[in-house]
């Protein structure tokens, strides 16, 4: 049986990977922007491509959000956060390409 000191220093351990891992990722993704290194649609594929594995990240050291086995209630709650993302940003995209066109007339 484990000893909550065990499971303290399991948790603990769980945060540190996911703090470093969240931190690369974003080191990454600005070393990019800031060099050039790569061409405009290759940096913007990238960084999208970053920002699905920081997601991950998130989900699995900080919300504990496991996907082998997870619970009808987690699959429910991101399944409502995924629909809730893509009507923010397809409302802002929407939005700004509206406002495009009315001032390109």
């Amino acid at each position: 049986m484990q000893t909550s000191t065990q499971t303290t220093d399991h948790m603990m351990r769980n945060y540190i990977i996911g703090f470093g891992l969240a931190l690369v990722l974003t080191a990454i993704a600005f070393a990019l922007t800031a060099t050039k290194a790569l061409g405009l649609t290759s940096t913007l594929v990238t960084i999208a491509v970053l920002a699905i594995i920081q997601v991950v990240v998130h989900l699995r050291y900080f919300l504990h959000i496991d996907f082998k086995s997870s619970p009808r209630e987690n699959i429910l709650a991101l399944a409502f956060t995924a629909v809730l993302i893509v009507i923010m940003a397809g409302g802002t995209l929407w939005i700004m390409f509206d406002l495009h066109y009315r001032m390109m007339n």
